[in-house]
């Protein structure tokens, strides 16, 4: 075929380049890799790079789940390349006959290779497409494997963009094994950084380590300037998680609920405690991966967890004949569990992983969970009746919220009218359509005013809104400027939110720039996340960036947006008397120009896209509780260990 010839409303498209047999390209080794990276490690940014020392130190879990593996060492080193050491067996280094290398240049060259594809090296694996080692090899720059081989031998190889520099090579005897890998990240591949965050690293260990009982995690970073190390290690795993998340909470009673045990080849561990919030913090997890969107094992233990509470409530009176059943929902109102299991050939739906479909994974759950769970609760009444009394208070707020919920959606039906505070865009489609939550009436008055009124919509609130993560859903539901949210919005909230029906496709929170500012951006984030937490998973969530500074010279203006924006304008223009510095505290300060001008116009406004990485759930559950909870020690704690990140502060 010498010509492509594509046919459009009667316009012809040619195409002269040519497209036969031979320009169907056949990528040999790891260049498919590199070609398409995105494809392996979900993306080229800061969350891939990070991906990268997950794939290496996961194959050094997988040791420890073997019970091969105590400790496990991962540095960053100057330079930002990561070294990995675990005291494992050490990947094998004699021949492959299929290869015909030896078998440790197969982990690094070859894709899908390696030993969990049911060759009996790993009954249980968190690496599940067998691309980790091969992958980080080929998005390196360079990578050099030691192996400490149990023939007593220490084994060497390095590789450049993938390719294998010279074949493995012997460096000497040793008394030790296992394994130690250090590479560099490749900066044509990672072009947005390649400088890692210590603190990502050292939440996704954490994570590891609570999941993998016994075994000992540190983390050092060897970088100047942010040297520090540290060490995790929890010989209770999955009852120190949950004590971790309830950290800074109010625990309903003192005892870990934990539950453990072996059905149909499902190795279960479930352990849980209620705390006196109104939030649900469960987490699951299959062979150490953690799955978001839960999947068979999560029905399972939520299934065993309804139906014995009930059967017990109703054994003990605690329901009466006339009450109607304790929901799961009512039943989990301040729980937080984690429920991790191991399992020989995870089945998840979808690419993404994130949700297990496999049918024997929910009953081995349901009946571990419910017969250990029945037992407990006799052997432990008091604590059953805390929570099924919780439960039922839970029940009755449920029952009032639906009639709040009800009300509101009978009153909108009726007048089929916006909250009268809302300026609103007349364009109706949501895509291209912005709704900006204003702090105050007189910054509202000026945004409404600075507008694009096609696209951009005002909703100005009036003071700071309740705190959700003291509230019951009752509560809030009858809260005027939530409400008025959640009206203007569209979506409906909990279990009636339908993504399809929001009207805006960027919700932007536009607070001042001082600590009043931040406080209510944090509330309305608090909010979002509890009770919409879809709007932010999906990209729909912003925070506005409103200048620092005024810089007049000369009837020159120039908005600065930090301080070392404003030495910088300083240096261009000089630092003498006839600059006219002013210092932003309010939006109410700027007239509608300057508001268009610096925060509005979607050619010159700052924006910051509010995300969640599905991998930091439980941290990010364990912040907004710490922040906004009751608690005001884990709060202190936090603030004091964080102090030094902060860039502005008004005093």
């Amino acid at each position: 075929m010498k010509r492509m010839v594509i046919g459009m409303n009667n316009d012809m498209i040619q195409t002269n380049n040519e497209y036969g047999a031979d320009q169907i390209q056949i990528l040999e080794g790891l260049e498919a890799v590199r070609k398409r990276p995105g494809m392996y490690i979900g993306s080229t940014s800061e969350r891939g790079l990070h991906h990268l020392v997950y794939e290496i130190v996961d194959n050094a879990i997988d040791e420890a789940l073997a019970g091969y593996c105590k400790n496990i060492i991962v540095t960053i080193n100057e330079g930002n390349s990561i070294t990995v050491i675990d005291d494992g067996r050490g990947i094998p280094v004699g021949i492959n006959h299929k290869a015909g290398i030896p078998a440790v240049e197969v982990v690094f060259t070859i894709l899908h290779a390696g030993g969990k594809f049911g060759g009996g090296g790993y009954k249980v694996s968190g690496g599940l497409h067998g691309v980790g080692a091969s992958v980080v090899n080929a998005l390196s720059d360079w990578l050099e494997v030691i192996v400490y081989s149990d023939d007593g031998n220490k084994y060497m190889q390095r590789y450049e963009k993938g390719k294998v520099m010279y074949p493995l090579k012997k460096l000497g005897m040793t008394d030790k094994t296992g394994t130690e890998v250090t590479f560099k990240p490749d900066k044509t591949i990672f072009t947005e950084t390649t400088e890692y965050d210590y603190n990502i690293i050292k939440t996704r260990l954490r994570e590891m380590a609570f999941l993998t009982k016994g075994v000992r995690i540190t983390l050092v970073d060897k970088r100047k300037g942010k040297e520090q190390e540290r060490v995790f290690h929890y010989e209770g795993g999955i009852k120190e998680y949950v004590q971790y998340i309830n950290r800074s909470s109010e625990t309903l009673y003192d005892n870990i609920v934990y539950c453990e045990g072996e059905k149909n080849e499902v190795y279960v561990e479930v352990a849980f405690q209620h705390n006196s919030s109104f939030n649900e913090n469960c987490y699951s997890f299959v062979n150490n991966i953690t799955t978001p969107e839960g999947g068979t094992h999560m029905t399972g233990f939520r299934n065993a967890l309804t139906k014995t509470f009930n059967d017990y409530a109703r054994n003990q009176k605690i329901l009466k004949e006339k009450d109607s059943n304790l929901s799961g929902e009512d039943i989990r109102e301040g729980l937080a569990a984690i429920i991790s299991i191991k399992i020989k050939d995870p089945q998840f739906e979808g690419q993404t992983k994130q949700k297990l479909g496999n049918s024997v994974a929910r009953g081995a759950v349901e009946s571990i969970v419910s017969e250990q769970l029945t037992y407990y609760l006799e052997q432990n009444p008091n604590v059953a009746k805390m929570i099924c009394e919780k439960a039922v208070l839970a029940q009755r707020a449920r029952e009032a919220a639906r009639k709040a919920r009800e009300t509101a959606r009978k009153g909108a039906l009726e007048s089929m009218s916006l909250p009268g505070k809302l300026a609103d865009c007349s364009d109706k489609n949501p895509k291209n359509c912005e709704i900006y939550i204003v702090e105050g009436d007189s910054a509202g008055g000026s945004a409404k005013t600075a507008r694009d009124r096609a696209t951009q919509a005002i909703l100005p609130l009036r003071g700071k809104i309740l705190n959700v993560e003291k509230s019951r859903l009752d509560k809030i539901l009858v809260n005027n400027e939530i409400r008025a949210m959640i009206t203007a919005f569209g979506t409906g909230i909990s279990e009636d939110f339908d993504i399809s029906k929001l009207r805006y496709h960027k919700i932007i929170i536009m607070t001042d720039a001082d600590v009043d500012g931040a406080h209510i951006s944090t509330l309305l984030l608090t909010f979002l996340y509890r009770f919409m937490p879809d709007l932010i998973k999906e990209g729909y969530v912003y925070l506005a960036q409103p200048p620092l500074y005024k810089l007049e010279k000369n009837k020159k203006v120039w908005y600065c947006y930090s301080d070392d924006e404003l030495d910088n304008v300083l240096k261009e223009v000089g630092r003498d008397g006839n600059n006219s510095i002013q210092r932003y505290k309010g939006l109410g300060e700027m007239d509608a120009d300057q508001l268009w001008d610096t925060t509005m116009d979607p050619e010159k406004r700052i924006l910051h896209r509010v995300t969640i990485n599905d991998e930091e759930a439980s941290e990010i559950d364990v912040t907004f509780t710490t922040l906004m909870g009751d608690k005001v020690e884990p709060r202190r704690e936090f603030i004091e260990a964080n102090a030094r990140f902060v860039k502005n502060l008004d005093i």
